[in-house]
């Protein structure tokens, strides 16, 4: 049977040149060039910025504020930004251009910057302008899960999308947050470096922003070399979606290059991959499709067909670089329906089962044995984890036994609450905020080289990354990690996006931006670039207390 008649049948449609996720084929959305939506809360009026003067200002401002698009901004002028950074660290500004008069092609521009002889390419000193985005709030219980309507929730635009676009028009009567961020060179020179920003446009004087630098002389390692395990999960289907090209063509694939190693950047950990059809029924934007196409015979064998599988996994190992694990979801899905297409009624059919049946048992011990012998064969075999999230223990029990009677060898992962019962189980052990490893296992789990951290979700209103959180709150994630002796962060929602993620982050389901944290374009976020943050002052600790602990300097480490 030719691969091209399987994916005209497979609900996955695997490796079809020309299917998308949907029925109907997708409306492009802008990657250049677009307009915000409007905001309806009350805002300062015409006369209060009528008042300015001079007419345009330019300030540095807080990282840790959203400043309101149309009011004036409180801040103390500001004309110099100063920071400290290790060398390979990222470090962040943010400066505010307000002004009562519409100016027309405004841009920033960075100059190099120099200590002494010593220099940072001015490449180093990236520039953004902040775009405002449309959010909501947390449900009247503090939470942000649950089925919303749009009407039920207080919406206004706020600050987060770092915007690609190197000019802008800036309308009368508008605060333009702009993002600086300054990736500092693994061989810099320790000193204190200076050089400046430049905002300019027509019809406005150019206003000149000064930058000081002082790099340490103490280095972090590249962001893969991390020890912080990062697990923000990755969604190719909205790629495919939002950039309207085929699914898994070398269009999709490029698309999704610059999107994933600005997560490689990151320090991510993981890839994740979907080895069924809706492991979690569906309840984003974009639903995932099976990366493996599954047929049974006619005389009733199996056969397994990895070639989107293969291809994704060895783009994200070798293009992108993130190559320590790789998240296989999920045996227990939300809805326990498992899909195949069968040779005798050519056509694709759906077992219904749970863990503990029969026809569970079959179906996925037969798959698991097969793959566990495709991905040895890959060299893959020791990097994989077959991974669940949010099932009971009786649930994972049942499915345990099945990974274990398929081979004996595989790993694998829950995110979840604590279940003593199935720990040992467990190579990656992700808890739910608020849960904690007794000390005594998780000291066990590190010496048998198991990962055990905490994730997020809808579930905490405070703190979180919802596009209405404070920034700090994602900075916090990361170093609560650390804190809570946890060996790294998850988050379900790297780019899960919404139908229209640049403009209005609201969905069906949960608070606003709960599905990504990234934008298309790329476009990072104030939220992104703040976890960030968080990660690398981490890392510091971590490197700071081993070498503490090396020196025998216990005094430091209080």
């Amino acid at each position: 049977m030719s691969v091209s008649f399987l994916c005209a049948l497979l609900p996955n449609a695997a490796l079809a040149d020309n299917v998308f996720t949907d029925l109907e084929k997708p409306v492009a959305h802008p990657l250049g060039q677009y307009e915000e939506l409007t905001d309806s809360k009350p805002h300062d009026t015409d006369a209060a910025w009528t008042k300015l003067r001079p007419a345009t200002h330019a300030s540095w401002a807080s990282i840790d504020i959203r400043y309101r698009r149309n009011d004036i901004p409180r801040v103390k002028a500001q004309d110099v930004w100063s920071g400290k950074a290790w060398r390979g660290e990222r470090v962040n500004g943010q400066a505010l251009l307000w002004t009562n008069k519409a100016l027309a092609d405004v841009e920033v521009t960075a100059t190099e910057l120099r200590s002494g002889k010593n220099v940072i390419p001015a490449s180093a000193v990236r520039t953004n302008f902040v775009r405002y985005v449309m959010t909501d709030e947390l449900n009247k219980d503090g939470g942000g899960c649950g089925y919303r309507n749009a009407a039920d929730f207080d919406s206004s635009v706020v600050a987060d999308v770092l915007d690609i676009n190197k000019s802008l028009p800036i309308a009368r009567n508008t605060t333009q947050p702009i993002w600086m961020n300054i990736w500092v060179p693994q061989d810099a020179k320790p000193g204190t470096y200076t050089g400046q920003i430049t905002i300019k446009g027509k019809d406005m004087k150019a206003q000149t922003l000064q930058v000081s630098l002082q790099v340490l002389n103490r280095t972090l390692p590249e962001p893969q070399k991390w020890s912080m395990n990062l697990d923000l999960w990755q969604n190719p289907y909205a790629v495919a979606r939002y950039y309207d090209v085929p699914l898994w063509s070398k269009e999709h694939f490029d698309a999704m290059r610059p999107i994933m190693k600005m997560l490689a950047d990151a320090g991510q950990y993981a890839i994740t991959t979907s080895i069924m059809y809706k492991p979690w029924n569906g309840q984003t934007e974009d639903h995932y499709d099976s990366m493996v196409t599954r047929i049974k015979h006619i005389d009733g064998s199996w056969s397994y067909d990895y070639a989107v599988f293969d291809k994704y996994v060895d783009f994200m190992m070798n293009d992108v670089g993130i190559n320590r694990l790789i998240s296989c979801y999920t045996m227990i899905p939300w809805n326990l329906s498992f899909d195949y297409y069968d040779e005798a009624t050519s056509r694709v059919q759906f077992i219904k089962a749970k863990p503990g049946d029969e026809a569970y048992a079959e179906y996925w011990g037969n798959f698991l044995k097969d793959f566990s012998r495709h991905l040895r064969q890959k060299g893959w075999f020791d990097k994989t984890c077959i991974a669940m999230d949010e099932r009971p223990m009786d649930a994972m029990r049942a499915a345990i036994k099945v990974i274990k009677d398929a081979d004996p060898e595989f790993k694998i992962s829950l995110a979840g609450v604590y279940h003593e019962e199935i720990e040992r189980d467990l190579y990656y052990y992700c808890l739910a905020y608020g849960y904690k490893f007794p000390k005594d296992v998780l000291a066990r789990r590190r010496a048998e080289g198991k990962i055990s951290t905490y994730y997020t979700c809808c579930t905490e209103g405070f703190p979180n990354t919802f596009t209405f959180s404070a920034p700090a709150e994602a900075t916090w994630m990361a170093l609560h990690a650390v804190g809570g002796d946890y060996d790294g962060y998850l988050r379900w929602s790297y780019n899960s996006w919404t139908r229209d993620p640049l403009r209005d982050s609201r969905f069906r389901t949960w608070a606003a931006g709960d599905c990504y944290c990234v934008y298309p374009g790329p476009r990072s976020s104030i939220r992104f670039e703040r976890l960030i943050e968080g990660l690398q002052d981490t890392e510091k600790i971590i490197q700071l207390r081993r070498e503490y602990k090396r020196k025998g300097q216990k005094a430091k480490l209080e």
